[in-house]
């Protein structure tokens, strides 16, 4: 793991703007890619090390705020917040469908950190990894907007990726969603014109993976950064191939464990 220094500050993209300077993406007017796989990155715990201190953070950060919206005590604002995740996929979808919050103020309140370069660890080489790594790039995240950008750009990265879909372009007109929501992935390839058999998500979170799987994606468990009760119990059957660490995704490629579903 390592420490990552703080970069030049970069304008974050808009919701689905592409990066100018990314080699990889699609023509504006081309329909679904097929063949060359499309990578949907999970952000934290895949992408780096949250579970070192951006984790805790949050958690502790979700909880005083439940505290302080809702007026309950410490015990239950943490029940709240580990029920909503589990029934929900996050706590902001719990919230705004029990309690009357602000879900832009509970994001940004628990999302931003005094000096966010400090807390994140990630592996080494993760740029050069990334970058070797063929097709298309997108980060696919249950966190908010302006977190995800700043993660990226503190790590490096940020140019990789042709988009990144936060929880904030997740919600419909009818409500907020989040991973493993079905309808919201739909639309999100629909939008990115990808094709499920060509798409290939990278997770740390088997619920996910599992849910995700029946819809005809690929999917990589990765457990390099998980505590290692979670990572033990070998690989699951929704799970196509599972690695440690990011390096390891080509090998998947070239083994054919990740082989496209059209084949």
């Amino acid at each position: 793991m390592m420490n990552v220094s703080r970069p030049p500050r970069r304008r974050p993209l808009r919701a689905g703007q592409r990066a100018s300077s990314a080699s990889d993406r699609a023509p504006a007017d081309r329909g679904p890619s097929y063949g060359a796989p499309v990578w949907l990155f999970d952000l934290d715990n895949t992408l780096h090390c949250a579970s070192h201190a951006i984790f805790p953070a949050i958690n502790r950060g979700m909880t005083q705020y439940i505290i302080d919206a809702l007026g309950v005590s410490h015990d239950v604002a943490n029940h709240l917040r580990t029920s909503y995740t589990r029934r929900y996929g996050a706590t902001l979808l719990g919230l705004t469908r029990h309690h009357p919050i602000d879900p832009h103020d509970f994001l940004k309140v628990v999302h931003t950190f005094d000096d966010l370069p400090a807390m994140l660890r990630a592996e080494r080489g993760l740029a050069r990894m990334l970058a070797a790594l063929p097709g298309r790039k997108i980060v696919l995240t249950n966190g908010p907007t302006d977190y995800a950008h700043a993660v990226l750009a503190a790590l490096g990265i940020e140019r990789l990726f042709e988009r990144v879909v936060a929880i904030e372009h997740m919600r419909t007109r009818e409500r907020w969603r989040a991973k493993p929501d079905h309808a919201m992935l739909r639309k999100t390839l629909r939008d990115a014109r990808v094709a499920f058999a060509d798409a290939i998500l990278v997770e740390d979170t088997r619920g996910h993976l599992k849910r995700y799987r029946r819809l005809g994606i690929r999917t990589v468990w990765i457990t390099g950064h998980l505590p290692a009760h979670v990572a033990s119990g070998g690989r699951p059957h929704y799970v196509d191939h599972c690695v440690r660490s990011l390096k390891s995704l080509g090998r998947g490629l070239r083994s054919g464990a990740l082989r496209s579903r059209r084949q």
